[in-house]
């Protein structure tokens, strides 16, 4: 499957068109961006390592019965996905307190939380992707009350696969973020990428961060953090 032309870039990723009008590439980007890319960097390698990380953490999912948009894997930096309609929603997942909801909150970094927390946020650079509730949600019609269970429920099934798969490998999943598209049929797809620039992973013994609060707090390796999760994903001990 060739590439056509650019139909969108974003902040990780550019889509080509191919030939099928069904089908996409998404190709995975060096670039680094944090604070609604106020601050922005690029490490050579990294595009690779999360197209890599997300691959596997998809093909995870999809073995436990989560729906996915992506086809294949074709190169180092590029999968083959399904063309959707991204719901201009994302679906945050919180286990440990930590980033913005110790701030909003004043609750004390690196809290577990006695439930895991679900937020919504609205896709939307301009708003600086401001925190909403389904009845905002509703009000702006991004999405309906069905589609927002349906949301929120993959979302909890997402967290509890995959927290358990990385307690298994010595991390914590201290949060992450989702997004979700809907198919040529209407079918909600997990979307996008799970990957060390869109989850916390926290190592369970130490709490070293391996994810892209190394490059929002200049921490730096960050490569060296990326290619520590892929190492622990793909370790079959």
């Amino acid at each position: 499957m060739k590439k056509k032309e650019l139909l969108y870039e974003g902040k990780g990723k550019r889509l080509f068109k191919t030939a099928d009008e069904n089908l996409l590439i998404s190709e995975f980007k060096d670039d680094l961006t944090a604070f609604n890319a106020q601050k922005k960097g690029s490490e050579k390698g990294k595009g690779a390592l999360n197209c890599k990380i997300s691959t596997e953490l998809f093909k995870l999912l999809e073995k436990n019965g989560i729906k996915t948009h992506l086809v294949e894997t074709i190169s180092d930096n590029e999968q083959l996905v399904k063309k959707v309609d991204i719901i201009p929603l994302e679906v945050v997942v919180r286990n440990i307190a930590t980033g913005s909801l110790t701030k909003r909150l004043n609750i004390k970094d690196g809290t577990v939380l006695p439930f895991s927390l679900l937020e919504l946020y609205f896709k939307d650079d301009d708003l600086g992707d401001p925190l909403l509730n389904d009845e905002h949600c509703t009000l702006l019609n991004i999405a309906s009350k069905d589609e927002l269970e349906v949301l929120k429920n993959e979302a909890k099934k997402i967290n509890t696969i995959l927290k358990s798969f990385f307690k298994d490998k010595g991390l914590n999943l201290v949060d992450f973020k989702v997004e979700f598209g809907k198919d040529k049929d209407g079918n909600i797809l997990l979307s996008d990428e799970i990957s060390p620039d869109s989850c916390r992973f926290w190592d369970i013994n130490t709490n070293e961060k391996l994810d892209k609060d190394r490059f929002r707090e200049g921490i730096g390796n960050v490569k060296v953090a990326y290619e520590e999760v892929l190492a622990r994903i793909l370790d079959n001990n």
